[in-house]
């Protein structure tokens, strides 16, 4: 696999020249996550690892395990934790998450995570030949992992009170809180994302809580470019922390 090396905040991570590569979103997933404190960390559909392993930066007395469906992504994971020194926190689990409920539970202990992240394929799979490589299609598309599956998931993995932290696309916010409701996941709070000022948000970041209460806060837009095509003050701190 012809691979890259790249580094961003603190850590380094070996990415697929010509797979899928991590972009803004981690970044801003990482990012969202605003707990003071947190033990058990898992990140569905991990990818090579970034968000989980920032987190696992982030939040130094915190287990992080990493659930990545596809071979090379899940291979590309290991080699990052080691690379960043953290095989002592972090995990990688290569596995469907859709059997999840299968597992023993030696291997995966029900709702014994406080925290779970996710950037899941939000595409909805399309008639016809999907024309992008198939490591760039999976993490896409719902190929493989459809939101009421993902969703179904995080229920089962999360504590009473455990959050769910996701990116996704505003077209199906909709049919995210519907289906979040329908497993006891109670969106609290929300924050948009648009490329400019002028233009509609591209993304949302969402946080539910397992088993929590009605009320929701909404965040202050998030922009990612200045009129002039220059990042924005928040975005450069993102990739560059003072």
């Amino acid at each position: 696999m012809d691979i890259t090396l790249d580094s961003i905040r603190d850590i380094k991570v070996f990415q697929s020249k010509k797979g899928y590569r991590f972009s803004v979103d981690a970044l801003l997933l990482f990012d969202f996550v605003n707990l003071k404190k947190v033990k058990g960390i898992g990140d569905l559909g991990a990818g090579s690892g970034i968000v989980g392993i920032l987190l696992a930066k982030k939040y130094s007395d915190a287990g992080v395990t990493l659930f990545e469906i596809q071979d090379n992504l899940a291979a590309l994971a290991e080699k990052n934790v080691a690379l960043n020194n953290l095989k002592d926190r972090v995990k990688v689990m290569k596995t469907d998450i859709r059997g999840i409920k299968l597992l023993n539970s030696s291997v995966i202990v029900p709702h014994s995570f406080d925290l779970l992240v996710s950037n899941p394929p939000f595409r909805r799979p399309q008639s016809g030949r999907i024309s992008e490589g198939e490591e760039k299609a999976i993490a896409r598309h719902e190929i493989r992992l459809r939101l009421s599956e993902l969703v179904g998931a995080a229920s089962y993995l999360l504590k009473a009170g455990g959050r769910l932290c996701m990116v996704y696309h505003p077209s199906r916010l909709a049919e995210l809180m519907e289906a979040l409701k329908k497993k006891r996941l109670e969106v609290k709070r929300l924050r948009f994302v648009h490329s400019y000022m002028s233009s509609e948000a591209k993304m949302i970041l969402l946080e539910s809580v397992h088993g929590g209460r009605a009320g929701l806060r909404v965040d202050k837009p998030l922009y990612i470019y200045k009129d002039d095509g220059n990042y924005t003050d928040e975005i450069l701190n993102l990739y560059n922390p003072d």
